[in-house]
């Protein structure tokens, strides 16, 4: 992020523009809805600037910008269309402290003005870093449509009820309370009686809003899916949004940690192969003390929790305690990896079943039936298989597998830095070695890319992901 969105107060500051034609009237529309003493600079004035002027919504001066003209702004606009009066403007408005932008000058410009959906004292700001602005130009067209004008009155109404709101206690019963203003409550009494009735309507709430019990702590136990926020689940999504407390695996991506609510507390329980890690009794009392003392608790596990999740354990814990809990699944890594590599699990003339594997278990490499792995046309994804390739390896080839048969390891499955490669079960070892695959990663046994390998020379370089990506 190269711009940092933030609100400025302009109550009471002045703005200056130099330049009074065309460009100058696009800022302005918007410069003129602010608090700001707008000042504009520029001989010849556009007909709408003079109008303004006349009307008093802004300071005209007939001539160009000089220096002293921006002392005390807080921000200058060159709105010249030349590019040698805008960079004087800019000199001048430095000079002065203030900050500067020059219209359609991404790069000699302090900040950028994004685009606005304006249901004041509600905006909605939308900047693409100057990359796609007809993109930010949809992303506004289509929150015009789905956002009321009322939404403005709305807030406004709610912002001068904040004292008597605050009158309840402060978390998720409050929340609760302006949740219900907004969707049902203040919406329907403004469309009845108007702003009289809103007002009415927000004392009843806080009433109704006061005598109801306490909710009761609960934990959401959900599968965060292999990393890509798009397929995390719409109940996930929504179950995150309103958490209080969200306790994570170290593999949930920092892109669905973002879906969390700015105030809900955010807890890593990572377990680390390689350093220190939580432990699993640590990881539920941590669950059962904040269920316990009301909170609404998401715990985030990577890919699906019933799938090397160890969900039974926490869901024991949980009961013990006696905290009620949902599971909420999400979209294994072997399921996207698949995707992302073009291939069924299952089809018919090769395999008719499909094992889920794990290449460790408490007691260090996982034992597994090899000899039934090892028979042709067998299929199956490994977890957690890149530190025991070389025992999985030689476990299969001295039960009989074949030296040849395709194996597929995707790393960092459905992320921006997935990668890919397609290999044999005796070159396992060293094409991950050589690819520099660490995990966290899916092999897929007996699996090979749609997009198949050219030449054999290849085999164990990485190749581009496909499907999903």
């Amino acid at each position: 992020m190269r711009h940092f969105p933030l609100f400025r107060d302009l109550r009471g500051r002045r703005v200056v523009v130099s330049g009074a034609g065309e460009t100058a009237v696009a800022k302005l529309r918007l410069l003129l809805k602010t608090e700001a003493t707008t000042v504009v600079y520029g001989a010849a004035p556009h007909p709408q600037i003079a109008r303004w002027a006349t009307e008093r919504r802004l300071i005209h001066i007939d001539r160009p910008i000089d220096h002293g003209d921006a002392l005390c702004a807080a921000m200058v606009y060159g709105a010249n269309e030349d590019a040698v009066e805008d960079a004087r403007a800019a000199i001048i408005g430095h000079a002065a402290g203030a900050l500067v932008n020059i219209v359609d000058n991404l790069e000699d410009s302090d900040f950028i003005t994004p685009a606005i959906v304006d249901r004041d004292p509600v905006t909605i700001a939308i900047g693409t870093e100057g990359a796609a602005p007809v993109l930010a130009r949809r992303i506004k067209a289509e929150n015009e449509e789905r956002l009321p004008h009322s939404l403005g009155t709305l807030a406004r109404i709610g912002q001068g009820f904040r004292d008597a709101a605050n009158a309840l206690p402060h978390g998720r019963i409050r929340r609760r309370f302006w949740s219900r203003y907004y969707d049902e409550v203040g919406p329907q009494a403004l469309e009845v009686g108007g702003e009289e009735a809103v007002v009415a309507a927000l004392h009843a709430l806080v009433a109704d809003i006061s005598e109801e019990a306490p909710e009761t702590g609960t934990v959401a136990l959900i599968g965060a899916g292999p990393g890509d926020p798009e397929l995390l689940t719409l109940k996930a999504r929504n179950v995150l949004h309103e958490a209080d407390v969200v306790i994570h695996d170290r593999l949930v991506s920092a892109d669905i940690l973002e879906l969390a609510r700015r105030e809900a507390i955010v807890i890593e329980v990572g377990k680390n192969p390689n350093g220190a890690s939580w432990k699993q009794e640590d990881i539920d009392a941590l669950m059962v003390e904040h269920a316990a003392n009301g909170a609404h608790v998401a715990r985030l596990k990577s890919g699906d929790p019933a799938v090397f999740g160890r969900l039974d354990e926490e869901m024991d814990a949980l009961d013990a305690a006696g905290i009620p809990f949902t599971i909420i699944p999400g979209i294994t890594a072997a399921s996207a990896a698949a995707a992302s590599i073009g291939v069924s699990w299952t089809r018919r003339g090769r395999n008719a079943s499909f094992r889920l594997l794990t290449g460790h278990d408490v007691a260090g490499f996982a034992e597994h039936d090899w000899r039934g792995l090892a028979k042709p046309g067998q299929a199956a994804a490994i977890y957690m298989g890149v530190r025991a390739s070389r025992f999985l390896s030689g476990r299969l080839l001295m039960h009989g597998a074949a030296a040849d048969t395709p194996v597929t390891a995707i790393e960092n499955v459905s992320r921006s830095d997935q990668k890919i490669v397609a290999t044999t079960l005796d070159r396992l070892p060293d094409a991950l070695a050589g690819a520099g695959i660490t995990g966290p990663a899916i092999l897929f046994l007996g699996l090979s890319p749609r997009q198949a390998m050219a030449a054999a020379d290849d085999i164990a370089d990485p190749i581009p992901a496909t499907g999903g990506q």
